[in-house]
């Protein structure tokens, strides 16, 4: 499968961490009944992901959410620990969820797994964000260079709203 408008999302289970430490959220649980934005990063703390893509969402989080978006949610092929951390150093906690796809399930579900191994990552995730209404995704914007966050940024997808 490869997600595109109109697509439901598929059933997968990620894993966040709260408060009392990891724990399972599924897709469902995510998006039943709401608008959400997600975004996907090739790796918490990479360049691109930490200095440019994840900042213009934290920076926008009050107009997103401003134009009818219940949650946003970044998602990356790391750990819950690396997650966690990514949240606490960049001051999103509370703000914007981070979703562990450790085993790139979530991403190859999508078709969007890309092979990241001559950077030294392995397999990770394509770079989009999305908005997906009650698990059906409404806008879809994917980067063709993981070193990019134009079209997926959050300034192109505030005028999707």
């Amino acid at each position: 499968m490869t997600i595109s408008v109109g697509s439901k999302l598929p059933d997968a289970e990620f894993t966040v961490m709260t408060d009392d430490g990891p724990a399972k959220l599924t897709t469902s649980e995510l998006c039943a009944g709401k608008k959400i934005v997600l975004v996907a990063v090739p790796g918490a703390f990479t360049p691109t992901c930490h200095a440019n893509h994840l900042p213009g969402f934290l920076e926008n989080i009050d107009a997103i959410k401003g134009k009818g978006v219940d949650e946003v949610a970044v998602t990356s092929v790391n750990d819950v620990f690396v997650m966690g951390g990514w949240a606490a150093a960049s001051k999103a906690n509370g703000k914007i969820t981070f979703l562990a796809d450790h085993d790139a399930s979530f991403a190859k579900a999508l078709g969007m797994d890309i092979d990241l191994s001559a950077a030294g990552l392995g397999t990770r995730s394509k770079r989009y964000s999305m908005i997906v209404e009650d698990g059906t995704v409404t806008s879809f914007n994917l980067e063709e260079s993981p070193g990019t966050a134009e079209i997926s940024s959050a300034a192109q997808l505030i005028n999707q709203l």
